[in-house]
């Protein structure tokens, strides 16, 4: 979504702020603006269309001056990507400036209201509403600024972070969110504002995560003051932040994608570190071992989660009934909040999120708590909404994600997954000691398996130059490996904006067996599993139809070569742990054919990283 950060100290903010908006620019790249208090009572507002880059060029002839500042770089929700509908929003005397990361679900009956009172609107945003609404209370009722944005915020219905600055009260900055993030680092006589802690690492460790409902008041020489809407003191809970400059930096890698492709034998490591004993046979969660009589009597799970998640969940439901023997279905958060589920004490939901702000997945976490089930966490982001609004969890240790094509981030989830099942297993006595022993020894071996994987590089950029002209793709996947198709279908479209289908492969001939011609590629994941037969005849069904095919096997498996137009290939690896090595080439073809196609792969068109909005 929307990037939101913010400064007041004593070093010229503008060099910070963009810094940080570039550490941000992942949420979001329509249009990046900077509102600066230049220090001499005026209030210098630039924004443009475009990406960050495009505001530093549109900023180089202007007066940049001032330690206080607040900046924006954007995901268009209401209003197209234009100068005007850019962040920062002003008040109509322009001496309140305000950036936005939500949605004020009634910003038209606000917007209305405020028209009848003779305010002019510019710009076709939510955002402009909640900044004209804060001035007009400020103005009728003679309150402070403060007083004024608690009272609008009590007015909006929707999800926002804010960062509010205003001309009479020149050494403050106020934030405020719900339902969207928002995090303060504290340093040496400067303050931070940011939508996460990426901006803020560089200049400090020390961090509080604002909850929803509060409101900060940060001014210049004095301590933090956070409160409610409903003018009520909050406790300040400061956070240490685990995380260091270079893994928000590219370290030579063209993309942050490839480097985080290529990450993934060190993220799975520390994904594994500390949670399989010494003897090799022992998976060892936390969160499963303090809440072992959930699981025990659990009479059912269920997962929500959200696009890439999604997949990692469908993967996850095959790990947890083989091995844990509970029934599982997976729901799409999105859905699910709306479905009136049935639930209870006696139900897990685990909800799985990269960035631990999915608002879709948020609320169905609200909804899963207040008819009793019990909620279980795998997401990426320390301190995140989900790890705070969640019974207990699992983090998955693969650091920050800056692509927005998630690749470390679902091998990390599927890895938990899999740990999870494991230790579900023992506990409940569902798994058998060789059977167990083999997949830990597999978790174990993942980072050099992997490694291997990676190897496939030079030849899937080779193989990428035939495929650039495609405008459809087909994947096909049986079992785990189901999963990992729809997985690489989404890969391809989001980067390389040709369209893919996922299914599995059984399923072909049940209707999309009539698109198969000369012109649609099938990608196959056929690695030696109980269902290899199987997929034998499915690539057969492709071929006998004039079909080409790229097949992901396991090294050594001859009959398969024969058959497809190419093989990558890879390593053995027990089934329940496929997926992770089968969706490597995967990420890799899709990083490929978009480069070969000129797309920007780090920031693809339309979307964002984290989706904080409905």
């Amino acid at each position: 979504m929307c990037g939101i950060v913010g400064y007041i100290g004593d070093k010229p903010a503008y060099e910070i702020l963009i810094k940080g908006l570039h550490r941000l620019e992942y949420r979001g790249y329509d249009s990046a603006g900077v509102a600066l208090m230049n220090g001499d009572g005026k209030l210098d507002v630039y924004k443009t269309r475009g990406k960050v880059d495009d505001l530093e060029r549109f900023c180089q002839s202007k007066d940049v001056a001032g330690t206080l500042g607040i900046a924006h770089t954007r995901w268009a929700t209401h209003g197209e990507p234009n100068d005007m509908n850019a962040h920062p929003h002003v008040s109509r005397s322009g001496r309140i400036a305000m950036v936005h990361n939500g949605t004020i679900e009634n910003y038209g009956v606000l917007r209305e209201a405020l028209e009848r009172e003779g305010r002019v609107f510019r710009s076709e945003t939510d955002t402009e509403v909640l900044v004209q609404l804060i001035e007009y209370i400020k103005e009728t009722s003679g309150c402070s600024t403060l007083d004024a944005v608690r009272e609008a915020l009590r007015e909006v219905v929707g999800a926002y972070a804010i960062a509010v600055v205003d001309l009479d009260n020149p050494g403050t900055l106020i934030g405020a969110r719900k339902s969207s993030p928002l995090v303060i680092g504290l340093g040496e006589e400067e303050t931070f504002l940011a939508s996460d802690a990426t901006p803020i690492v560089e200049y400090t460790d020390k961090v509080v995560y604002l909850n929803d409902d509060e409101i900060a008041i940060i001014s210049r020489g004095e301590p933090l003051k956070i409160i409610t809407t409903d003018n009520q003191p909050s406790q300040i809970d400061i956070k240490t932040l685990r995380m260091s400059v270079s893994e928000l930096e590219k370290g030579g890698y063209p993309h942050f994608m490839l480097k985080e492709i290529f990450e993934q034998p060190r993220t799975i490591n520390d994904c594994v570190r500390g949670r399989i004993g010494n003897s090799g046979s022992q998976v060892t969660l936390s969160g499963v071992i303090e809440n072992k009589d959930k699981f025990l009597n659990a009479r059912r799970i269920v997962i929500v989660a959200c696009g890439t998640s999604w997949h990692a969940g469908l993967i996850g439901k095959r790990l947890l009934q083989e091995i844990g023997r509970i029934p599982v279905e997976v729901e799409y958060a999105s859905e699910f909040r709306y479905s009136n589920p049935i639930l209870d004490e006696r139900d897990i939901v685990i909800a799985i999120s990269q960035s631990g702000e999915t608002a879709d997945t948020l609320a169905a976490i609200q909804i899963a708590k207040e008819r009793g089930a019990f909620v279980y966490g795998v997401c990426n982001v320390v301190g995140s909404s989900i790890a705070r609004a969640t019974d207990s969890g699992t983090y998955i240790h693969v650091g920050p994600e800056i692509g927005v094509a998630s690749t470390k981030a679902f091998t990390g989830q599927v890895t938990v997954l899999a740990m999870l099942a494991l230790a579900v297993g023992s506990i409940k006595g569902t798994i058998d000691k060789q059977v167990k022993a083999d997949v830990v020894k597999g978790l174990r071996n993942l980072p050099s398996l992997i490694t291997k994987t990676l190897k496939l590089n030079d030849q899937i950029e080779r193989l990428s130059a035939t495929y650039t002209y495609a405008k459809n793709f087909l994947y096909l996947g049986r079992g785990y490996n189901f999963p990992a198709a729809l997985e690489g279908a989404l890969k391809l479209k989001e980067i390389s904006y040709i369209h893919a289908e996922g299914y599995p492969a059984a399923e072909m001939k049940h209707g999309p067996i009539a698109l198969i011609d000369r012109e649609l590629p099938t990608v196959v994941i056929a690695p030696d599993d109980e269902m290899h037969e199987k997929i034998i005849s499915n690539i057969q069904q492709v071929k006998a139809r004039g079909g080409s095919v790229i097949a992901v096997i396991t090294k050594g498996d001859e009959t398969i070569r024969e058959i497809a137009d190419h093989v990558l290939e890879i390593p053995q690896v027990p089934e329940c742990l496929s997926a992770i090595i089968t969706s490597i080439p995967l990420q890799l073809l899709a990083y490929h054919i978009a480069i070969k196609k000129g797309c920007d792969v780090d920031m693809p068109r339309n979307l964002a990283k984290s989706v904080t909005v409905e």
